[in-house]
């Protein structure tokens, strides 16, 4: 019972975070800024690492924390800084277009927890495969370990994506620092 009411504020947090993120941090009448932004971002991370930790996946929310909360939202930071993002920002959405976003995502949302509870079947299809996959990764766990669950498929099947995810981060910054250079010179 804990857990559940524990899961459901993770999730309301970190939706709620997310759509902080979108928006940029804006408030009702006033501009945002894009390090209000980045803090939605840090708040939605702990999120998850939270609810890993409701789902006894205590390694990745150690990760979570360690690497996206605390790395990579301060080199998110340093690059704002850098670039000097704070000053001259103009909102991308207005106001009427940020209710129709909030409006569109609580009805989706909204419909995804109507089916989920009062669907046909009550939801009883996905528990029985979330069952499934419970019995396939505790095998998995005892087999390998956590670590090993981890790193078999990021190592093996994954390891082009995550390759390119860490070339695409570092043209990401050598672009920023050449930005601003330019900027600065």
């Amino acid at each position: 019972m804990v857990e559940t009411v524990l899961f459901w504020i993770f999730g309301a947090v970190a939706l709620g975070s997310a759509f902080g993120v979108v928006m940029g941090g804006t408030l009702p009448g006033k501009g945002g800024s894009p390090v209000a932004s980045l803090l939605f971002m840090v708040s939605t991370l702990a999120s998850v690492a939270g609810i890993y930790v409701l789902l006894e996946a205590h390694f990745l929310a150690a990760i979570q924390v360690m690497v996206y909360a605390g790395a990579i939202m301060v080199l998110f930071l340093f690059v704002i800084m850098l670039l000097n993002l704070g000053h001259e920002y103009q909102r991308d959405m207005k106001g009427w277009m940020a209710s129709l976003m909030l409006f569109l995502v609580s009805g989706a949302l909204g419909g995804i927890l109507a089916y989920r509870f009062a669907g046909p079947g009550g939801g009883a299809e996905l528990d029985f495969l979330a069952e499934a996959n419970t019995a396939a990764m505790d095998a998995a766990l005892a087999e390998q370990g956590a670590v090993g669950v981890i790193a078999e498929p990021l190592y093996t099947t994954y390891v082009v994506p995550f390759e390119l995810t860490g070339i695409l981060l570092l043209v990401a910054i050598v672009g920023a620092l050449a930005l601003a250079k330019r900027r600065v010179a």
